[in-house]
């Protein structure tokens, strides 16, 4: 099917925009034609990633969530007395939002590109 510019911008407007902008252009650097192959090349981002505490702790909603974890951890002694007392320091002065953001649920997918 051959059209030109103004027929095309005619037709298509809103994509027409977009191709012309700078500011919304992506570039490609592969393609891969096996689904398999792609999803197991974008998923080896945390491949051996093992989440800290932080990682647990930008998932809780609430104060409460996050001195529940900080305790489980130090149980555990995967966390040091130490660390752990700074860590509810922070907690206690700042909130829970002072280790970073809300993780969602989906987080990990999302980041690794392969939330649909």
């Amino acid at each position: 099917m051959d059209v030109d510019k103004r027929q095309f911008r005619k037709m298509f407007p809103h994509i027409a925009r977009e191709m012309e902008g700078k500011e919304t252009r992506i570039s490609i650097a592969s393609v891969r034609s096996d689904p398999e192959a792609a999803e197991k090349l974008a998923s080896k981002q945390f491949e051996g990633y093992d989440p800290d505490v932080v990682d647990f702790l930008r998932r809780c909603d609430n104060k409460k969530q996050a001195e529940e974890i900080i305790d489980y951890l130090e149980r555990k002694r995967e966390l040091s007395h130490e660390y752990a007392e700074r860590l509810r320091k922070q907690l206690r002065k700042r909130g829970v939002r002072s280790f970073g953001p809300k993780k969602k649920d989906d987080y990990y997918i999302s980041q690794a590109g392969l939330k649909e």
